[in-house]
């Protein structure tokens, strides 16, 4: 029997992985052809979804991008057996080259493994961590943790070992909260940032590893429960998590008595409540109690009053699923990838105007340009790059002079931009700068929890201020206002939601001011070489 896979994953089912695996199906059906149809995740590739997969004596051969229409001719000239002829013919997909030359750390099994499948997930290395982990005491764990160097992926980079130690010491006893002598693991899986997706694609393509993530995480500081705070938007991965949370407790990883150990750990997955601002940990954990989402004052921070009132990590997806490896091999193992203060890999999502979109993992210090053309092509619509945003809505936007900066959270820091998660959102030489700079301050606007004056009044101040430099009116005194209004979020606001609104306002003004100072009133930005 032939092996055949096509993905499950939100991107390949919107591309139509559902329709070709139906047509496949039938039509094999209808050749008395023998095939095991399994949906794997995708393995980041997106602009070759959905990519069918057969398997071979000389491994996995790839067709892509692959429609209904495609599969009676593909049949035809051999597809079951993985041979060359069709035009989607990839060839071994490990041989791509947009894949090969990552470095595969947290997606080694991306793509490769049925997600739901508890023994492909362990037949390819999972839960070596998690047993490594029983062996040791809590600060054991904490330890390693902190040499391989791992700051949070979700934006902030604070280095997770230390937000860890902070839980471990912190005393559980509130004796006030009905949750006293408790603590909690909380996973930020509300990716709300533009141009990301990777949370998403770890929990659609190898969850497991999440859940063995979170569940070191509890030996390690000693909490028995832990909640998945999930996008709305993302019912896939909600339904393959669930899936594989029930298929992990009934193996004895997940429950009162984790492998045995005497050791609890319980999960859930709790839905989010579609705001931006809930991906903001403390606004998180107002909406995980049942509140509306709003930011809390700090101190106390979480660490030591969080969910519940209790100790808690909060981490990223991309941070907890990193775990396992460095259980499993040691910090050191993780902390020989990357450059400085970076340590690791991270994987970039490239999106926007880009040929090929997808997932690439690779250490850190590679350069955007890197990542731009070797992977990304280039645009898609075939017009010069113009700009570049890195980390989501509040990155700031980097003209082609920084492309070259290597991608660490301090080379990144030092030109004024941030790496963030990771997300990549590429603009041609037609984008407006002005409208770009108008998007950020009416986000902030529209996702502001409304709690502070600063982020709440000014970043709606921004939008009008911006609209009358659109409209010509005092264009010199309107972008002295608007230059006050960006110092005004940026030191007054209570969150990074609005400090943080002014970075791709104040990029947009330094390095496209020609945007700003544009008569609108008879003409529309001219492209960059067609004046």
């Amino acid at each position: 029997m032939v092996k055949v896979f096509v993905p499950r994953d939100t991107t390949a089912l919107s591309l139509g992985a559902n329709q070709v695996a139906d047509t496949l199906k039938q039509a094999c059906r209808e050749q008395n052809a023998d095939i095991d149809l399994i949906r794997n995740g995708s393995r980041g590739l997106f602009w070759l979804e959905p990519l069918v997969e057969v398997e071979t004596g000389q491994g996995r051969v790839a067709y892509g991008p692959v429609t209904p229409e495609d599969i009676p001719a593909l049949l035809d000239q051999g597809m079951l057996e993985g041979k060359p002829g069709h035009p989607l013919y990839l060839g071994l997909t490990e041989e791509i080259p947009y894949l090969k030359s990552q470095q595969r750390l947290t997606f080694s099994r991306a793509g490769i493994i049925d997600p739901t499948s508890l023994d492909d997930y362990i037949h390819l290395g999972g839960y070596v961590g998690l047993r490594k982990a029983l062996a040791r005491i809590p600060q054991e764990i904490v330890d390693e943790v902190k040499a391989s160097g791992l700051r949070g992926r979700g934006g902030a980079a604070f280095p997770a070992g230390i937000k860890w130690q902070t839980v471990l010491d912190a005393d559980a006893r509130t004796g006030s909260s009905p949750y006293s002598e408790r603590k909690f693991i909380v996973c930020n899986a509300d990716e709300g940032d533009s141009g990301t997706f990777a949370d998403r694609l770890v929990m659609e393509a190898d969850p497991f590893m999440l859940i063995e993530g979170m569940t070191i995480a509890g030996l390690a500081v000693g909490a028995d429960t832990g909640y998945i705070y999930l996008r709305s938007e993302y019912p896939v991965a909600h339904k393959i998590l669930n899936e594989a949370i029930a298929r992990a407790e009934e193996a004895g990883y997940l429950g009162g008595n984790v492998l045995s150990s005497g050791k609890a750990f319980h999960l859930e997955v709790r839905l989010g409540a579609g705001a931006y601002i809930c991906g903001e940990e403390t606004s998180l954990l107002d909406s995980l109690e049942g509140k509306r989402g709003q930011v809390r004052v700090k101190p106390p921070l979480p660490a030591l009053k969080g969910a519940f009132g209790q100790p808690t990590v909060v981490n990223n997806v991309l941070t907890l699923a990193a775990v396992p490896f460095i259980l499993a091999e040691g910090g050191q193992a993780y902390a020989d990838y990357g450059m400085g203060r970076s340590r690791g890999t991270l994987p970039f999502q490239l999106t926007g105007n880009i040929e090929r979109g997808g997932v690439v993992e690779l250490a850190f210090g590679v350069t955007l340009r890197e990542l731009l053309e070797d992977y990304g092509g280039g645009t898609a619509s075939g017009r010069p790059m113009r700009a570049v945003q890195v980390g989501g809505p509040l990155g700031a936007y980097m003209p082609e002079s920084q492309w070259d900066t290597p991608l660490d959270y301090e080379a990144f820091s030092d030109v004024g931009a941030v790496v963030g998660h990771g997300g990549i959102v590429v603009f041609d030489d037609t984008v407006d700068m002005l409208d770009q700079a108008r998007f950020a301050m009416e986000f902030c606007a529209v996702e502001s929890c409304g709690k502070c004056t600063p982020c709440r009044i000014g970043s709606t101040r921004g939008v009008e201020v911006i609209d009358r430099i659109r409209a010509n009116q005092e264009r010199d005194y309107h972008l002295n206002l608007l230059e006050d209004l960006c110092d005004t979020l940026e030191d007054g606001s209570l969150c990074a939601m609005g400090g943080m609104t002014p970075n791709p306002v104040r990029s947009a003004l330094q390095y496209f001011p020609d945007d700003f100072h544009q008569d609108r009133t008879t003409a529309s930005r001219t492209p960059a070489g067609e004046a």
